[in-house]
């Protein structure tokens, strides 16, 4: 039973009410990669099994939102609606590029967005998010589908993190953040800083340093706060540990400033969910309380979670009970917090049918014309090739590399591709990209095109790239796939004809990316333009029976 409380219904509140968007067209689900809907009133965990790291969401009305980290990935700030905060859907992005254009025209890895706080405050949406080399950006929107208003530099600064926005009763507006040591050499502190209540610029100049994790044994690495007032307390939630072995803490306070004590509510405990936390609390409809969070699994990224929440004596508990007092333990299957509502997923597959590259896709950078075209040939998704001299041996360098988040622990790709007019040091086909990554697709040397596999290891921020060679000469089309094995092993093959396959290579050990998991899509890659790959589909399911 939730606990009775006398909430604050603004910004920093679980939910809301106000007239929310329209429903978002329904994810065909018949072969979806993972759904977190058992169809029997239950829900699975992780209910988004994707990196979407470091989550924060509310509720508006009926309608649940929610928005994550992107780092360098563009479009950044995904936009996820649910009717049942188990059934997702992605209806957009609120950040086309990062500023400044100029840098993030290269690949960033690790860099750009981090982790983001979305709040509704008197009939509009806004999204605080740090950059952690410049400060904390704000944008906002009448609607959660957008548009959204440019970004604007709220707070500068190197270092500053995990940002999120509190108007309290009486009409204050404030800010809190915490740290990262690698840009401002001090980290494990959360600052409360005064703003204007229209979030448009801060109003003191240092702040104040509320919460120490240094002042509480056994606590390191707390950030990620998001603050909630309710029952005459302030809460703030607040991961503390780590990211793969921390846990989920709660500080509360009479004053927003403290003094603040302190409760760990949620940790691992005898399940598999290895640091869970950070994340939203947000109440459903019937009053009932839910908390969001994310467990880090290494090579497919953040994936995201929902734990019911109960009160006990004015502190909350995430989860199921677990064998420590006041502390919870996450469940791996639930009763849905709304039932009847229909089946969703974000879209995995794309047919290039429709004038705009489905949502599930973003590049390594900001995103420039011509590097891709959907009218050019119909139905067909035409890349160019991106000329680019460190790319030569480091496909990973371009930044025209289209890619989507691994959507479950298994899941098979199948795509269709030929090269034009192709010149000599062309690569384009299908890739796995991460720290250390494998593409299957074709390259031209010395006038001959030649199907090729390349691994590139070992694990670091620039690997080696190995190539093998599987079929020379090679016809200019092909059908190439990958299957995801659980455990984060891939397999290649390829086919002539689109029936028969031959494996390609041996199961490759997929690895994260830099804060972010492995992804999958297409490049084209070369010493200079003028050729392109053209892609007549990418189906991305559920896989069979195999073999693959």
């Amino acid at each position: 039973m939730a606990m009775a409380l006398t909430m604050t219904l603004l910004c920093g509140a679980p939910g809301a009410t106000a007239a929310a968007s329209a429903a978002a067209p329904q994810t065909p689900t018949s072969n979806a990669p993972w759904l977190a809907d058992l169809g029997d009133g239950r829900y699975r965990n992780p209910v988004l099994h994707a990196d979407y790291s470091d989550p924060d969401a509310i509720r508006v009305g009926d309608r649940f939102y929610m928005t994550a980290s992107s780092f360098s990935n563009l479009p950044g700030l995904p936009l996820l609606e649910s009717q049942d905060l188990v059934n997702w859907t992605l209806v957009g992005h609120a950040l086309p590029a990062l500023q400044p254009q100029e840098i993030f025209a290269a690949p960033q890895y690790g860099k750009g967005v981090w982790a983001p706080c979305l709040r509704y405050h008197n009939g509009r949406y806004y999204i605080f998010y740090p950059d952690p080399d410049r400060g904390i950006y704000v944008i906002e929107a009448d609607n959660f589908r957008g548009p959204w208003s440019a970004p604007r530099l709220l707070l500068a600064g190197r270092g500053l993190i995990d940002p999120a926005p509190f108007w309290d009763d009486d009409g204050q507006a404030w800010l809190t953040h915490a740290w990262a040591f690698s840009r401002a050499g001090k980290n494990n502190i959360i600052t409360l800083r005064h703003m204007d209540a229209g979030a448009t610029r801060m109003l003191d100049d240092q702040g104040k340093d509320i919460i120490n994790g240094a002042d509480y044994p056994g606590y390191h690495t707390v950030e990620g706060p998001k603050v909630y007032k309710a029952n005459g307390y302030y809460y703030v939630f607040a991961p503390a540990g780590g990211v793969e072995q921390g846990w989920q803490a709660v500080f509360r306070s009479h004053s927003l400033a403290g003094p603040y004590e302190v409760r760990k509510v949620m940790d691992q405990g005898d399940t598999p969910i290895n640091g869970p936390h950070q994340g939203a609390w947000v109440s459903a409809p019937d009053g009932r309380d839910w908390f969001l969070h994310f467990q880090d699994k290494g090579a497919y990224g953040r994936v995201i979670h929902l734990q019911p929440m109960q009160w006990r004596d004015g502190w909350p508990l995430i989860g199921q009970p677990s064998r420590q007092p006041g502390v919870g333990e996450p469940v791996i299957t639930y009763v849905k917090p709304v039932q009847g509502k229909p089946l969703a997923a974000p879209a995995t597959s794309d047919d290039f049918s429709a004038p705009q590259l489905g949502l599930q896709w973003q590049w390594g950078a900001n995103p420039q014309p011509g590097w891709y075209s959907l009218s050019a040939k119909p139905g067909t998704l035409r890349l160019y090739t991106q000329s680019l001299a460190d790319a030569d041996d480091y496909v990973r360098a371009s930044p025209a590399i289209l890619t989507q988040k691994a959507p479950a622990s298994r899941f098979l790709v199948t795509t269709r591709v030929r090269l034009e007019q192709a010149r000599d040091g062309d690569r384009a086909g299908l890739i796995v990209n991460g720290m250390q990554y494998a593409w299957l697709g074709l390259r031209h040397k010395d006038g001959i095109t030649a199907l090729a596999w390349t691994i590139c290891g070992p694990f670091g921020p620039r690997c080696k790239e190995q190539s093998m060679v599987v079929l020379e000469p090679a016809p200019q089309e092909l059908t190439l796939r990958a299957y995801m094995n659980e455990g984060a092993f891939v397999n290649f093959s390829y086919s002539v004809d689109g029936q028969t396959f031959k494996p390609v290579g041996s199961p490759f050990p997929v690895t994260r990316g830099t804060w972010v998991g492995a992804q999958i899509g297409l490049f084209g890659a070369g010493r200079q333009p003028g050729s392109w790959l053209d892609v007549q589909h990418f189906d991305l399911t559920a896989p069979g029976a195999g073999p693959y």
